[in-house]
């Protein structure tokens, strides 16, 4: 009889584990799965971005940015807040036009803060001389979910060469 009751509460706590280890395995996929529910969002706002970069739209990349958001290009002040973040992008596409496509290499979410790391390639046309040149960037953005929506909270890039 006790080797019975010790058979029960040993098939009692494996049948506990099994449960545990399956419980916490469904929580690790809902896990992965909801982190790559927020990539893609981020791909997306990445991508709307790459867009409104290619149609020279101010009136498209302002609302890709948070109220407080800052854009710090290569060889410029900083633009914080959408008044100085939209003076900024005036100036570069009166100045230039660009054809450019991005390489997502690395994006990462923590809670309601992700960043990603980016390349870019393409072509830009100088509007002061009409010449087209090479452009190649790599770029780091910091993300900021606001009300449910991905925004730029921070962007910065440089040029590759």
């Amino acid at each position: 009889m006790k080797k019975i009751a010790i058979s029960v509460v040993l098939l009692v706590a494996l049948v506990a584990c099994e449960n545990k280890v399956k419980n916490n395995s469904n929580n690790l996929n809902k896990i992965t799965m909801n982190t790559q529910i927020e990539k893609s969002a981020i791909e997306k706002v990445l991508f709307s971005y790459r867009d409104a970069l290619n149609a020279s739209d101010v009136n498209k990349v302002l609302p890709l940015y948070t109220n407080d958001g800052v854009f710090m290009p290569s060889g410029a002040p900083s633009a914080i807040g959408q008044e100085q973040i939209k003076s900024s992008y005036e100036f570069v596409f009166k100045t230039i036009q660009l054809n450019i496509q991005f390489y997502i290499d690395e994006i990462q979410v923590n809670g309601d803060f992700a960043f990603a790391q980016t390349t870019s390639r393409g072509t830009t046309l100088i509007h002061a001389n009409a010449q087209t040149v090479p452009e190649e960037n790599r770029e780091l953005f910091v993300f900021e979910k606001v009300n449910g929506q991905w925004k730029i909270a921070r962007y910065m890039f440089n040029k590759i060469k």
